[in-house]
């Protein structure tokens, strides 16, 4: 482990805690570059815009009712990185039961909270920061980090325990969000032209990586001034996320403008991550988002990462590298590719960008 991952260069301050002390004023250190704030370059345009919404449940149907399925996830992939899912199969009672446990942790005590404090080692526990430079400007959210998979770096220490039932609703929501990505995964394989379990054999088959943040964002003073979340892709393989559907706050790029996610109720959202692009030779993309705040509301979101095996290099397929498409990036582990986000925290897409073959 590098040594830089240690300890935080500073000491970690809860956004919640600013937001619950009557400032008015965010600190200096929230505030963001003029270029990158809500209202930068691009943040009104395309807001008219939507990304696609798909319905799982047709997979289930006829094989024209499937082939239109995997046509349009492939079309979102190709032309959004990130689409809406509806009849998903997930149970509507279990996401139900997730978001109430965890908006329960974070109305816990502030020492409460703090005795599972996390540390840029795992990022396992609570926390308030990505990246690990010093004086680096930081974003307003809070955050609980939770490894599922594989289970022999799941650490319970770092589960809370209160509420009591967060450990069985937490797992059960996690069981499920697996069970979707490997139906996703089977849909993107196809899509490429192979067998329905390509793209999980690649990702190291029963020996993937899962893992959870559950996002908290804060009222904030001043949210013109700062983002919730800064503008990355995301490093892993799939990432699903159970948005707050009463309160907007995630934006994804569309070539210069970010548009805003109205999540529909019971839906899910789903993007590609770094690996996916990197294995499909760019086929699909990550595409770059962020998370705006608001002065009125308060907002809570669940992110779950389905990621490769973290010790097996990923390069290009064979089969997706031709001499009019040569491969464009190198072969790296996952945990050497997420050490970048670990010390920089989120940075746009330069980290994958950092991958391509000279």
């Amino acid at each position: 482990m590098d040594s830089l991952l240690h300890d935080w260069p500073e000491p970690v301050v809860a956004v919640q805690s600013i937001a619950e002390s009557g400032a008015t004023l965010i600190p200096n250190k929230y505030v963001k570059l003029a270029a990158d704030r809500p209202t930068g370059p691009g943040s009104s345009a395309g807001r008219e815009l939507s990304i696609p919404i798909i319905d799982l449940g047709k997979l289930a149907g006829g094989v024209i009712d499937c082939r239109a399925v995997i046509r349009a996830i492939s079309d979102a992939c190709r032309d959004w990185g990130f689409f809406q899912v509806v009849n998903h199969g997930v149970d509507m009672e279990v996401v139900k039961a997730v978001l109430g446990v965890w908006r329960e942790f974070f109305k816990l005590p502030m020492e409460e909270k703090k005795k599972l404090a996390n540390s840029p080692r795992t990022y396992e526990g609570y926390g308030s920061r990505l990246g690990v430079e010093k004086d680096s400007s930081l974003d307003w959210g809070d955050y609980f980090y939770l490894h599922l998979l594989p289970h022999c770096i799941k650490n319970f220490d770092k589960w809370p325990t209160v509420p009591g039932a967060c450990r069985e609703i937490t797992e059960e929501y996690g069981r499920q969000m697996v069970n979707l990505c490997e139906t996703v995964m089977k849909v993107l394989s196809m899509s490429l032209g192979f067998n329905v379990e390509f793209l999980k054999e690649k990702f190291g088959g029963e020996e993937i990586g899962a893992c959870m943040r559950v996002n908290y964002y804060p009222k904030c003073p001043q949210p013109e001034l700062t983002l919730g979340l800064s503008a990355h892709s995301d490093p892993g393989g799939l990432t699903v996320l159970l948005a707050d559907d009463q309160v907007p706050g995630l934006q994804v790029r569309k070539g210069n403008a970010w548009v805003t996610v109205n999540p529909i109720p019971g839906a899910l959202i789903i993007n590609v991550g770094d690996q996916i692009q990197v294995l499909s030779n760019a086929t699909y993309k990550s595409v770059e988002h962020r998370v705006v705040v608001n002065e009125a509301e308060e907002r809570l979101s669940i992110a779950f990462f389905y990621n490769p095996k973290s010790d097996l290099p990923l390069e290009p397929v064979k089969e997706l590298v031709t001499q009019e498409r040569p491969q464009l990036y190198r072969a790296m582990t996952f945990n050497e590719y997420r050490l970048y986000i670990r010390k920089k925290g989120p940075s746009g897409k330069t980290q994958v960008e950092s991958l391509k073959a000279m």
